[in-house]
């Protein structure tokens, strides 16, 4: 159901500004509404971009959005909604062809595609968002933020208890705020291109090309020592083409031409590719950046204002997963039942998540750049591990962001606490459901798993903040399981967990994560 946008006229408080209308912010503003908070979000372009910056997205973040509902509208809405399971790593390839279960999925969505999407998402929950608005000054003291925003009729102010930088490699926000961005800027230039077959080409049966003048050319990663050729097979008609290429002091700002890409192919290997029509063009340079810090006072940062990566698809992933983080920290702030030092968990737990991505895509430039024989070899060595099952599912994992596990408080551990909460299948006394549909609501859940009212008992003073569920599932992980908004696990009790452990344990995870008892703070479940 659409919800009527809670339109804030500018000049007017809000309760978040997000600078940036791109995937993250409107991803945000989706996950604050459906908080009960009202964000305001300005956009300096005064409509949605049409620049494919990105294909598609892939991993974790499809599991979270499966677990909001939201998977299936957009999978409806790719150009491969289960495209073969075979991806990039800096100049070999994770192959997961052989495995039922592969730990990396991806979906094909052209970004303007998946903007189009998102942004329908934040309006159908009501956010406002504002194109054509331009931040072009920030200040904040100890009870909001004052954003100065050039906008159609002029310049004007806007008030909000928090402003969220979600505006992009070149933030404004974090250069306002003053946020350190460190990091290395790598000369080589990726270009891509989705490209129909041209007529004068032929498709060899193992995949392989045939090109007039140019002979066979094989299909993964051609390198000549003007750079790396590559290209693979969307469909039967269809290539993925790319190029990297040594050019210090480029930019990826602005759309790519079919000639621009023609001319890279034509250095990389020294010849003409016949290209048929295009169907999406890209240009990336690679980066590898980290905020020093995600939150500076009433300032945060979020998606590529945060962090950059230097490898194709994963900035996406790891940005909406920012979001999600973010959202419910916030809100609990605005509602008044936050505990002391919520917020800050923000930046050390997507902080950790970042670093962790860096780890992997630094790799993949060390595996991708080098052009000589120990190069080489690192590289077969590398996909020669590969072939190894435990491997391939560890490296799939890292890169989906799937292995991340927050270093949690709490003196008592489970395996699962500070993981994504697994989708057990749950059998309640209304019928079947899952963990998945718990969290469409974004909201606490409490699952007890083996009918202990213990357990129960001690969390219903938490009840206006957080659901309590019941349930039976087959060989249950644990006796019951705290779920953050964001589906990471908060606590846990062990099988067969002793009474005076769980209610004490469990008590300091509800008071820890969502604040005291009820009989303290006021009840904001029913805002909307």
């Amino acid at each position: 159901m659409r919800v009527a946008a809670d339109r804030i006229p500018l000049g007017h408080d809000a309760d978040v500004i997000i600078v940036g209308a791109g995937p993250t912010g409107l991803m945000l503003a989706s996950e604050l509404r459906l908080a009960g908070v009202r964000p305001l979000v300005l956009e300096r372009q005064s409509r949605l971009r049409d620049i494919p910056k990105a294909n598609g997205l892939g991993g974790q973040i499809l599991q979270l959005l499966r677990y909001r509902g939201l998977l299936e509208r957009f999978e409806a809405a790719s150009t491969d909604p289960h495209p073969a399971p075979r991806y990039p790593f800096g100049g070999v390839h994770l192959d997961f062809t052989g495995l039922a279960d592969p730990p990396l999925h991806a979906v094909q969505l052209p970004q303007p595609r998946l903007e189009r999407l998102l942004d329908e998402r934040a309006r159908e929950l009501g956010a406002d968002v504002r194109r054509g608005h331009d931040v072009i000054a920030v200040d904040q003291d100890d009870a909001a933020v004052t954003v100065e925003v050039r906008g159609p009729d002029g310049l004007l102010q806007v008030r909000a208890r928090y402003l969220v930088g979600c505006d992009g490699a070149y933030s404004r926000v974090r250069d306002l705020a003053d946020i350190p961005f460190s990091g290395t800027t790598y000369p080589d230039v990726n270009r891509l291109g989705q490209v129909a077959v041209h007529d004068s080409v032929m498709r060899l049966d193992n995949g392989d090309l045939d090109v007039p003048g140019l002979g066979r050319l094989s299909a993964g990663y051609t390198r000549t020592e003007h750079g790396v050729f590559g290209f693979g097979w969307l469909s039967a008609d269809v290539l993925l083409l790319s190029t990297v290429e040594e050019e210090p002091d480029a930019s990826d700002d602005g759309p790519m031409s079919v000639d621009e890409l023609l001319d890279s192919i034509r250095r990389v290997l020294g010849a003409d590719l016949p290209l048929g029509k295009p169907l999406r063009l890209s240009r990336f340079v690679f980066q590898a950046q980290q905020a020093e810090r995600y939150r500076a006072g009433r300032i945060l940062l979020a998606g590529d204002a945060a962090h950059l990566f230097p490898a194709t698809g994963v900035a996406l992933n790891a940005g909406l997963l920012d979001t999600v983080n973010l959202a419910w920290k916030l809100a609990a702030d605005l509602h008044g039942w936050a505990p002391v030092g919520l917020l800050d968990t923000y930046h050390a737990e997507r902080h950790y998540a970042g670093v962790r991505t860096l780890l992997h895509t630094r790799a993949q430039v060390a595996l991708r750049r080098g052009q000589d024989s120990a190069a080489e070899a690192l590289r077969q060595v590398f996909q020669e591990l590969l072939a190894d099952e435990p491997a391939l599912r560890r490296m799939g994992a890292l890169v989906a962001g799937a292995d991340i596990r927050y270093p949690l408080p709490g003196a008592v551990r489970h395996d699962l606490v500070g993981a994504f909460a697994p989708d057990l299948t749950l059998h309640t006394d209304e019928g079947m459901t899952s963990v998945a549909n718990l969290m469409a609501a974004a909201r606490p859940v409490l699952l007890d798993l083996a009918d202990r009212d213990d357990v129960r008992s001690a969390a219903r003073d938490w009840e206006d903040r957080v659901e309590i569920h019941t349930a039976k599932t087959h060989a249950r992980p644990a006796d019951a399981l705290l779920i953050r908004p964001d589906a990471h696990v908060a606590w846990a009790a062990a099988i067969d967990e002793s009474t005076d452990t769980s209610v004490s344990s469990l008590r300091e995870a509800l008071a820890g994560w969502f604040g005291p008892p009820s009989a303290h703070t006021p009840d904001y479940s029913d805002r909307t």
